[in-house]
């Protein structure tokens, strides 16, 4: 059932009925107004939950919040304010709209969008002004990409060409394009016609000595590859991953940049993020590798098996590329069932890691008997029934886990026992009981290590009725 929604105007009157007839300070009243709502079942995740502020003396205006003031002082001085103050007011505007979603929500709410791209298209010819306009767009449309219309597009487009050699300029107009077509698939198809990619690709070679600007460019590159606008049935994530490969040479900027940060764990981080989303097709797996990319991944699992973000996002890197047949081996070739086993032991309490682990290893085992052998001779197996002992309450750990079981006895019957007697049944059995999602894969793991299981048939094929 959705939550009550209510309008900041209410949740202020709240407040100020408390402070003026209850006579509670401003935190009391605040608090108290709080608690009212929320016990009434209202969402409260768009509300600035803070005192409006009071009026000077004398003063005729009613109290408001400081975003809304801010919001106020820029639009008086759109015309008459000199660069200075409108710098300061812009500043001013991107802190308050830093604070959370309710901040920049009622901003919105209140007619910022027009006033802040006002500004951003006043003072294009000005780095430092167009920067500091850029910031505000940028804070502002975090999580409302709805407010960005063509204007704002186009404007991000002619900044991203005209200040292709500044980085801090580039870096602020990525994110903003970021903020404006994360779950926004209108947003997202518009930006590729309007020649977005190859200004991403470019700016991470032309700043690939930029770590902030390589984040920015690989997240945005990933975000276009989403399909998470629950508005639109349809999306073009597939074609926009295809078209970042095969149109703009994507797979090899991001591969080079990752050897140009090899010691920043947050860019390689990013970059592995982004390589696994780009792996859609089975000769774009194998072109990770000739490019050099699972020579890297593996020396990352070796090197950083200290670090467990890096190693998540690497797991999940070679989980996406061992889809195409050809790469799984070469995976096992290069060590990769000990690093990821080794990975999986060192963190064996981070549920995350755990799952790609054993979805890695269950890729791997897939349709390939000698890779199973691999898996089973290194403490795979043994490992995701560790896992699953350590979080039995995350589901994802639970399917990843039992798919790798499966895979690993479905060709090779031998494996069964040594798997039995690790406790695998009692712990898939577990899982069934506590996760609704487990079961399918649960009873077809059951099945394939021979134990009893009931498949319920839910057809039985046979015509019938359809009226008493």
């Amino acid at each position: 059932m959705a939550k009550r929604r209510i309008t900041q105007e209410t949740f202020d009157a709240a407040v100020r009925e408390n402070m003026e007839e209850f006579e509670m300070d401003p935190d009391e009243a605040l608090r108290e107004a709080v608690e009212q709502f929320e016990s009434q079942g209202v969402d409260l995740s768009y509300i600035v939950k803070a005192a409006p502020a009071v009026p000077s003396e004398g003063s005729q205006e009613e109290q408001t919040h400081e975003v809304l003031q801010t919001l106020d002082s820029l639009r008086s001085g759109q015309d008459s304010a000199g660069v200075s103050d409108m710098m300061a007011n812009l500043n001013s505007f991107t802190e308050h709209c830093s604070l959370g979603f309710a901040q920049r929500y009622l901003a919105a709410q209140k007619g910022a969008y027009p006033v802040i791209l006002s500004y951003c298209t006043k003072s294009v010819e000005e780095q430092q002004a167009v920067l500091a306009a850029l910031a505000a767009l940028a804070a502002l449309t975090d999580g409302q990409p709805d407010l960005l219309d063509a204007e704002g597009q186009q404007f991000l487009i002619n900044v991203l060409q005209k200040y292709q050699a500044d980085s801090s300029l580039t870096r602020v107009a990525i994110r903003t394009v970021r903020h404006c077509c994360l779950k926004h698939e209108q947003n997202r198809q518009d930006f590729v016609k309007g020649g977005i990619l190859p200004l991403l690709t470019r700016a991470t070679t032309n700043h690939s000595g930029c770590a902030e600007v390589i984040k920015e460019a690989s997240l945005a590159l990933r975000v276009m590859t989403f399909d998470d606008d629950v508005r639109v049935t349809f999306g073009h994530a597939h074609e926009h991953a295809k078209m970042i490969v095969l149109e703009h040479n994507g797979l090899k900027v991001l591969i080079e940049a990752a050897k140009a940060h090899f010691n920043d764990t947050s860019v390689l981080s990013e970059l592995c993020a982004t390589l696994s989303r780009l792996a859609v097709r089975n000769e774009f797996c194998q072109d990770i590798c000739d490019l050099g990319g699972l020579k890297l991944m593996m020396t990352l699992l070796a090197d950083s098996y200290e670090t467990p973000e890096l190693v998540r996002q690497v797991l999940s890197a070679i989980r996406a590329i061992a889809g195409n047949d050809d790469v799984k081996d070469a995976v096992v070739n290069a060590g990769g069932v000990q690093l990821i086993v080794i990975a999986m032991n060192r963190h064996m309490g981070n549920p995350a890691l755990c799952e790609q682990g054993c979805a890695c290893l269950s890729v791997l085992a897939l349709r390939k008997p000698n890779n199973c052998k691999v898996i089973m001779e290194n403490g795979g197996a043994l490992a995701a029934v560790q896992a699953m002992k350590a979080h039995a309450d995350s589901v994802n750990v639970q399917k990843q886990a039992c798919m790798l079981m499966r895979n690993l006895v479905s060709r090779m019957q031998n494996y069964s026992q040594p798997i039995l007697e690790m406790g695998a049944e009692a712990l898939i059995a577990q899982a069934l009981r506590t996760h609704q999602d487990c079961g399918d894969v649960g009873k077809a793991a059951l099945r394939d290590l021979g134990c009893q299981v009931e498949l319920r048939e839910l057809w039985t094929g046979k015509h019938g009725s359809l009226t008493n």
